[in-house]
């Protein structure tokens, strides 16, 4: 199996700075594995008519999309999960 690459929405970077420093680290870590299996376990998708999928790390949520034949993942946000389901 290929791996995936990653690509990091422009608003993603202005979402990251508002997470502490120890969880950016595990949020790279657990994209990191998406780019070997997109569709992990722990992996829901999110109701609606796009393909978003959702990562839960601790209170933080990944929201991506995976685009299977161009073997892309494309990350849309990186929110606390209070937040993250409002733009949506």
């Amino acid at each position: 199996m290929s791996k995936y690459s990653v690509i990091f929405k422009p608003s993603v970077e202005k979402d990251l700075r508002k997470i502490p420093v120890a969880v950016v680290d595990r949020l790279f870590q657990r994209i990191d594995g998406l780019t070997a299996d997109p569709f992990p376990p722990q992996s829901l998708k999110l109701a609606g008519g796009e393909l978003f999928y959702r990562i839960r790390v601790g209170d933080y949520r990944i929201v991506y999309q995976v685009d299977t034949e161009d073997k892309q993942i494309v990350i849309q946000y990186i929110r606390h999960r209070r937040d993250v389901y409002r733009d949506l």
